[in-house]
C-alpha cells in the first residue's frame, strides 16, 4: 500500500560518494557559472558533480531564497531531496500536459520540491533506519508533514503552496485522520503530488523490496484510486506517464532554466558555498569508482556513525540489496542476517564492524550472510578501519569474499560467457550463442523466481552513417558501440550482436527498474562519446527494456523487448522504453496436474476456466491485451464489445523446449466486465482487499480435438494463463455466492 514507508523517508535513489552534507557544501558553487548559460537548452548530465550542480541550478531558479531549504533537506537526507526533485519535475511536466496556468504550475512545483522539507525535523536514528519502522517511529515520521507546514509558514507568502503541502498526505475519500477536507475539496495540486510521490516511491529501490516496474506501480495506483487517490487524476497520470517523456521533460527543463523572473525568485540570492574541485582529484575518483564497481568481492564503506557510504555491485549481487536503497542508512548486522562461523546470529555489540570502529585494528573472520535467494552464504570478511592524520577513525572498509563451495548461477553463466562463440567483427556473442544463453537463463530464472532482464538496443540512423562516412566507418561505430556495452556489463551478463546494428544485453538477477537505469546510463554515454571514425561526432541509440515475467518463453520476452525498442524509435529515438510487469510478487505457476485435472473441475473440452480481476480500468486492460496478442503472435478469431477469441499456433508456446515437442495450438476466449466502482466499494476494498475494476472470464482449450487428451495440455494452458495474468497485472478473482459480475466491485478478492 503506497502509504507505508515507501511513500516517505525511504523514497528516492541515493548516489554513491561522500557524506551528503559535505558533498552539498562542496558542490553548490557550480551554480554561479551554470546560471550564466541559461540561454542554452539543458543537455543530459551524468557525472555526479554535474548532476548535483544541475540540481542546484534548477532548484535556485524555482525557489530563489527558498533554495536554502532544499539544500538543508539534501544535507539532512540526500535520497529524500533527490526524490523530491523527481516528484517536482514529474508534477511540472504533468501540469503542462493538463494545461495548467503558469501560476498554478509555479505553486505546484515549489510545493512538490518542498513537500518533504519537514523531514529535517525527524531524528536521524529513525530517518536512516534500514529496517521496518515500529508504530511509534512511523508516527514520528508522519509528523514531518506538520513540521514542514510550520517551516514553510514562516518563509512563504503563498497560501496555496502551504495548502498543497498540508494536504498532500490526505486520502481522497477522507479516511485518513487529521485532515478536514476530502474528494474535490482537496487542492488539485495536493492530489497530484500524492500520486507522483507514491509512483516515484514505488519505482525506486527500497531496502525491503526492489523497485516496482511501471506497470505494477500504475496498477497499484489504480487499485487505490477512489480511496487514497483521485480516480480521475490516476487515469490522467497513466496517460501522462505513457506519453513522450523526453519531450515533456525537455519542456520542463527549459521552463525551469529560462523563465527566470527576478521579482518572483529573488535572484540576488545565489548558492555560492564552495567551488568544484579540479585537477587530479577527478581522475583519482574516477579510477577508484571503476575499481570498486568492477571488483568481484563485496565492498562496503561505513563511516564513524555507522552510516553506509558505499555498497558496490558485488555487494548487491551477494545480498540482493540494491545500493540505491541502502546507502546513507545505518549499518546493522541484521541487514544481511550476519552470523558467526557457528551459524549464530551476531548482535550489534558483537558486530565486527562496530568492534573495528572501537578497537581500530584490522581483522579477518569467517562469517555468513543471507544471500539474495534467502540462503546462507559463507564469506571471508576483511575489516579495515580508516584512520585520519590525527589518529581519528573515520570509518571501516568491509570486504566480503564469497567462500561458499556452491557454484552460483553467475559463475555458471560467466563460464558460458567466456566460452561463447563470438561475433567476428565486434567480439561480443553472436546470435546463436545469445539464443542458447537466453533459453537457459529464462528457464533457470523462472524456476528460481529470480529477476532477469533483457535490453535490446539499436544505433539510430545507422544507414546514414554508412552512406555519409562509408562502411569502414560504420564498422568502427559498431565496434565502439559493442565495446561500450561490454563496459556496462556485470559478472554473468551477456552482450550479443543480434543482427546488423542491433545488440542485446542480458542482465541476470536484474529487475525492470535496474535494467532501465542501466540502459539510460548507456544511452547517455553513447550520445556524449565522440567517435574518431565520424570526425569526432557522436551517435545516438534507442533502447527497449523488459523483465522476465510468469508464463514467459524466450520468444515472448524477446518480442516484448523488440516492441519496446520499436516504441522508442516511433517516439523520436534516443530514448529508453520499458515494458512488462516482471515477476514481482506473483505466485509460481501451478505444477503439472496430468490426468487428475478433474479434481479441479477441468474437463477435456474446456481445459482451463478462470475468472481474473484487475484494478485497472477497461481501456487500460485493452492496451495491455494488445501487447499480449503481439508478443504471442496470437490471431484474433472473433471480437465484439466485451468478448475476444484468440488463436495461438503453439509453435513457441510454453513447454515446447525441444524440436521433438509437438506444438499444441490453443484457443483463448476472454469475456470482459467493466465494473462500476461506488464509494462504498472503494472504501471496503481499501479496508480489506484489492479493488477490482475489470473482471475477465478466461477459457483456454486446445484447438485440436486430438490434443485434448495429452498429459501436458493442462500444464501448457496454465502457463498461458500465467502469462496473461502478468500482462494484465491481474489476479484470480472469486465473487461471493450470489454475486454477479455487475456487483463485482462491491466484493473483494484477497490481496497477495
Amino acid at each position: 500500500m503506497p502509504t507505508e514507508p515507501s511513500s516517505f523517508e525511504r523514497a528516492g535513489a541515493s548516489r554513491p560518494g561522500s557524506d551528503p552534507a559535505r558533498t552539498a557544501e562542496s558542490r553548490l558553487g557550480a551554480v554561479s557559472s551554470l546560471i550564466d548559460k541559461l540561454d542554452t537548452a539543458p543537455t543530459p548530465l551524468h557525472d555526479s558533480s554535474d548532476i548535483l550542480a544541475f540540481e542546484n541550478q534548477l532548484v535556485q531558479v524555482r525557489l530563489g531564497i527558498g533554495s536554502s531549504l532544499f539544500a538543508a533537506l539534501r544535507a539532512k537526507h540526500a535520497p529524500t531531496a533527490a526524490h523530491s526533485l523527481r516528484v517536482a519535475l514529474n508534477c511540472s511536466a504533468w501540469g503542462a500536459a493538463l494545461g495548467q496556468t503558469e501560476k498554478d504550475r509555479d505553486e505546484l512545483e515549489i510545493a512538490a520540491l518542498l513537500h518533504d522539507i519537514g523531514k529535517v525535523g525527524v531524528p536521524d536514528h529513525i530517518l536512516l533506519k534500514p529496517t521496518k519502522l515500529s508504530p511509534e517511529e512511523f508516527l514520528c515520521v508522519e509528523r514531518h508533514r506538520q513540521i514542514g507546514c510550520d517551516i514553510l509558514r514562516a518563509c512563504t507568502a503563498s497560501g496555496e503552496v502551504l495548502r498543497i503541502v498540508k494536504y498532500a498526505g490526505a486520502w481522497f475519500d477522507g479516511a485518513r485522520d487529521g485532515y478536514d477536507l476530502r474528494s474535490e475539496q482537496l487542492p488539485i495540486g495536493a492530489r497530484m503530488v500524492a500520486i507522483a510521490d507514491a509512483f516515484d516511491a514505488m519505482t525506486s529501490d527500497q531496502v525491503y523490496r526492489r523497485a516496482m516496474s511501471r506497470e505494477r506501480a500504475l496498477a497499484e495506483l489504480f487499485e487505490f484510486a477512489g480511496t487514497q487517490f483521485d480516480p480521475r487524476l490516476v487515469q490522467e497520470f497513466c496517460g501522462f506517464i505513457s506519453a513522450d517523456q523526453v519531450k515533456l521533460q525537455s519542456v520542463v527543463c527549459r521552463r525551469w532554466l529560462k523563465q527566470l523572473q527576478p521579482d518572483a525568485t529573488a535572484s540576488q540570492w545565489r548558492l555560492t558555498t564552495g567551488t568544484l574541485s579540479t585537477g587530479s582529484g577527478l581522475s583519482d575518483s574516477l579510477f577508484s569508482q571503476k575499481l570498486l564497481e568492477g571488483m568481484p568481492d563485496a565492498v562496503i564503506f561505513v563511516d564513524s556513525s555507522l552510516r553506509i557510504m558505499h555498497w558496490n555491485r558485488a555487494a548487491e549481487r551477494l545480498t540482493g540489496i540494491p545500493s540505491s536503497s541502502i546507502e546513507h542508512k545505518h549499518w546493522s548486522p541484521t541487514l544481511v542476517a550476519l552470523r558467526d562461523d557457528r551459524s549464530r546470529s551476531i548482535s550489534d555489540d558483537e558486530c565486527p564492524v562496530t568492534q573495528a570502529l572501537r578497537g581500530g585494528g584490522q581483522s579477518q573472520r569467517r562469517l555468513s550472510v543471507t544471500g539474495r535467494g534467502g540462503q546462507q552464504v559463507d564469506v571471508d570478511a576483511h575489516l579495515l578501519p580508516i584512520h585520519g592524520k590525527n589518529g581519528v577513525t573515520h570509518g571501516v572498509a568491509v570486504l566480503l569474499h564469497d567462500a561458499s563451495s556452491q557454484v552460483t548461477l553467475e559463475q555458471r553463466v560467466h563460464s558460458l560467457h567466456e566460452k561463447a562463440t563470438r561475433d567476428p567483427l565486434t567480439q561480443v556473442a553472436n546470435r546463436a550463442e545469445f539464443d542458447r544463453f537466453h533459453t537457459s537463463a529464462v528457464q533457470s530464472h523462472l524456476e528460481r523466481r529470480l529477476p532477469f532482464s533483457l535490453i535490446m538496443c539499436d544505433i539510430d540512423h545507422f544507414k546514414r552513417i554508412n552512406d555519409t562516412f562509408g562502411h569502414q566507418a560504420g564498422d568502427e561505430v559498431l565496434i565502439s558501440f559493442a565495446s561500450l556495452l561490454r563496459r556496462h556489463c556485470r559478472a554473468g551478463d551477456l552482450v550479443a550482436r543480434y543482427g546488423g546494428e542491433e545488440f542485446v544485453l542480458l542482465c541476470v538477477d536484474c529487475d525492470n527498474a535496474t535494467a532501465t537505469r542501466r540502459a539510460e546510463e548507456i544511452r547517455a554515454e553513447v550520445s556524449e562519446f565522440p567517435l574518431p571514425a565520424l570526425e569526432g561526432k557522436s551517435i545516438t541509440s534507442s533502447f527497449g527494456v523488459t523483465e522476465l515475467q510468469s508464463g514467459d518463453t524466450p520468444e515472448t520476452m524477446l518480442r516484448r523487448a523488440d516492441r519496446a525498442l520499436y516504441q522508442a524509435k516511433e517516439n523520436g529515438r534516443n530514448m529508453v522504453v520499458q515494458l512488462g510487469s516482471g515477476i514481482g510478487g506473483e505466485e509460481a505457476p501451478a505444477k503439472p496436474t496430468g490426468w487428475f485435472a478433474w479434481l479441479r473441475g477441468e474437463t477435456p473440452d474446456q481445459v482451463l476456466q478462470r475468472t481474473l480481476g484487475t484494478s485497472m480500468p477497461f481501456n487500460v486492460v485493452v492496451e495491455k491485451m494488445r501487447g499480449f496478442v503481439a508478443d504471442h503472435h496470437a490471431q484474433i478469431d472473433a471480437i465484439d464489445d466485451n468478448h475476444v477469441a484468440l488463436k495461438i499456433d503453439g509453435q513457441n508456446s510454453p513447454l515446447t523446449r525441444r524440436d521433438s515437442d509437438r506444438p499444441v495450438p490453443f484457443v483463448i476466449e476472454l469475456k470482459f466486465d467493466d465494473t462500476r466502482v461506488t464509494p462504498a466499494a472503494a472504501a471496503a476494498a481499501a479496508a480489506a482487499a484489492r479493488l477490482v475494476r475489470t473482471v475477465i472470464h478466461v477459457t483456454i482449450r486446445p484447438q485440436r480435438s486430438r490434443d485434448r487428451r495429452r498429459r501436458d495440455v493442462l500444464d501448457r494452458a496454465q502457463r498461458l494463463l500465467a502469462s496473461l495474468k502478468s500482462y494484465l497485472v491481474a489476479q484470480e478473482y472469486k465473487a461471493e455466492a450470489g454475486e454477479g459480475a455487475a456487483a463485482a466491485a462491491e466484493g473483494s478478492a484477497p490481496r497477495s
